[in-house]
């Protein structure tokens, strides 16, 4: 089965505890079931991944993503600074799709600047779960268009 990084940045451990207005009340772990059972509907592996600490997110996608189709990330917060893993994500060299629970674009305005974004091939937000499914969907279509 082929796999997908599911990659998590700082703070949503804390999914159930955080405002429900803009991340919803499922937990983390509640969140990763939802993903992983869609994306073995789709014939997928998810290997999930959470850290509140930027070169763990660096490391995890250089360790794995010679062995990964694509990757979903949602980097929290270093979306809006965070060059380091906008570098990771284009040094992978896999299609990867961004993620948010929230409408970032409806939040502050720092929050609508994504560095990670130009690394991508899509952004997903503001539909909490949904995202997730949408920016799988998306990830799954680029792939299997790519193989066509």
């Amino acid at each position: 089965m082929k796999t997908i990084l599911l990659i998590h940045g700082p703070n949503l451990n804390l999914l159930g505890k955080r405002n429900a207005t803009h991340y919803g009340s499922l937990t983390l772990k509640k969140l990763e079931e939802i993903v992983k059972a869609e994306a073995k509907v789709l014939g997928y592996r998810i290997l999930s991944f959470q850290s509140n600490h930027e070169g763990e997110l660096i490391d995890v996608i250089q360790k794995n993503s010679e062995k990964a189709e694509g990757i979903l990330i949602n980097p929290g917060a270093l979306t809006h600074y965070s060059y380091a893993l906008h570098d990771a994500i284009i040094d992978a060299q896999i299609p990867t799709v961004e993620v948010h629970l929230s409408d970032i674009n409806k939040r502050e305005s720092w929050r609508k600047i994504s560095v990670t974004a130009a690394a991508c091939i899509g952004q997903k937000f503001g539909k909490k779960e949904k995202s997730y499914l949408e920016a799988l969907a998306l990830l799954h279509k680029t792939l299997t268009t790519k193989k066509s």
